[in-house]
C-alpha cells in the first residue's frame, strides 16, 4: 500500500513517518515539495504519486496569526483537504486528516462527544472545520481525528517553551481556566498507525481493504486521556523534567492574557469513540513523563 504523508517535518508528521513504516510504500513531504497554500502543486503531487492513503497532519497552526490570515489559513486548512479527498476519491484512495478542539466554543461543562455541534470562535478553528466538512462531503472512506494540546520534543510547542521560559525567568505567570488534554505528537502517531494495522485486518494488503475501511469511517476524538488546565500543564512540565530550574508558576485569568484568537475555555474531547474501535489512550500526565524522559 503507498501512503502519502504530509508535513514530514511537523510534530506530528514526523512521529507519524516513523511510527508507519512497516505499513506500506510511505511518501513522506516536506512543504517545499507539497506546499498545501499551493492547490495545484497539491492536486500535481497526488496524481503523481498515486497513493492508496493519504495521510495530512500539514495544517496553518498559528492561531492569532490567522485572525489577520483567514484567506491562508482557509486555503491550507479547508480548500487544501478538500483537493486531497477530491483526489482520493477518483483514485478509490481513503484519507487520514487531523482536527482540532478549536471547532468547539468551550461553553460546554462535560466532554465533547463526536455528536456535539461545533461553534468555533477563531478564524483558526472555523478553517479546521471547513476541513472537516470537505472531507466529509467527497464521500470517500476517511477517519478525521480531532486532538488537543499538541506537544513534542521538536518544533514550536508549549512543552519546549516552558522548559525554554523556566531556565530564564523567576516566575512564569500562566492561564489557569482554560481545560483540555495535552497529547503528545507521538501517542497521536502510534494510535493512526494501531487504527490503519487494524482497519487492514493486520496485514500488508496492497489496497485499502473498503469494507472495513467504509464501516469505520467518520468523526473521532483522539487525545490523552484526563484533563488540566494551561497552569496544572505547566507545573507537571516543570516536575518531570530533570534539570530545570523551579520558577514560580503564577495561575491567571484569560482576561489577564490577551491574545487576538479567542481560545475555547473547556475544549476537553471524549475519545471513548476511538477507544472502543480501535485502542486505549494513555492518561496525560503519564504520557507527559514518557515525552520527557
Amino acid at each position: 500500500m503507498k501512503i502519502l504523508l504530509t508535513g514530514k517535518t511537523g510534530q506530528v508528521g514526523y512521529e507519524l513517518e516513523r511510527t508507519l513504516q512497516g505499513l506500506g510504500e510511505i511518501v513522506a513531504l516536506d512543504r517545499q515539495q507539497m506546499d498545501l497554500a499551493n492547490l495545484d502543486q497539491v492536486r500535481d503531487v497526488i496524481r503523481s504519486v498515486k497513493p492508496q492513503l493519504i495521510i495530512n497532519p500539514a495544517a496553518y497552526t498559528a492561531v492569532d496569526l490567522a485572525e489577520s490570515a483567514p484567506d491562508l489559513a482557509m486555503r491550507i486548512n479547508a480548500d487544501a483537504p478538500g483537493v486531497m479527498a477530491a483526489e482520493a476519491k477518483k483514485l478509490g484512495a481513503a484519507m487520514i486528516h487531523y482536527s482540532t478542539d478549536y471547532v468547539f466554543d468551550g461553553e460546554k461543562a462535560e466532554s465533547y462527544t463526536e455528536e456535539d455541534v461545533p461553534h468555533p470562535q477563531s478564524v483558526y478553528g472555523r478553517s479546521k472545520l471547513a476541513g472537516e466538512q470537505a472531507i466529509q462531503a467527497a464521500g470517500i472512506p476517511h477517519l478525521i481525528l480531532r486532538t488537543s494540546w499538541i506537544y513534542g520534543l521538536r518544533g514550536k510547542n508549549f512543552l519546549l517553551t516552558v522548559q525554554r521560559l523556566a531556565q530564564e525567568r523567576d516566575e512564569l505567570r500562566i492561564v489557569a481556566d482554560q481545560f483540555g488534554a495535552p497529547t503528545w505528537s507521538r501517542t497521536l502517531a502510534e494510535v493512526t498507525a494501531h487504527a490503519i494495522c487494524q482497519l487492514q485486518g493486520g496485514g500488508t494488503q496492497a489496497n485499502i481493504d473498503h469494507a472495513a475501511w467504509s464501516a469505520h469511517s467518520g468523526l473521532y476524538h483522539v487525545t490523552a486521556q484526563g484533563r488540566t488546565s494551561w497552569h496544572g500543564f505547566t507545573q507537571a512540565i516543570i516536575a518531570h523534567s530533570s534539570g530545570l530550574k523551579q520558577p514560580k508558576v503564577t495561575p491567571i485569568a484569560t482576561q489577564d492574557y490577551p491574545l487576538p484568537a479567542k481560545r475555547p475555555q473547556n475544549s476537553v474531547l471524549s475519545s471513548q469513540r476511538f477507544m472502543q474501535t480501535f485502542c486505549s489512550l494513555p492518561e496525560w500526565d503519564a504520557a507527559l513523563k514518557l515525552c520527557v524522559d
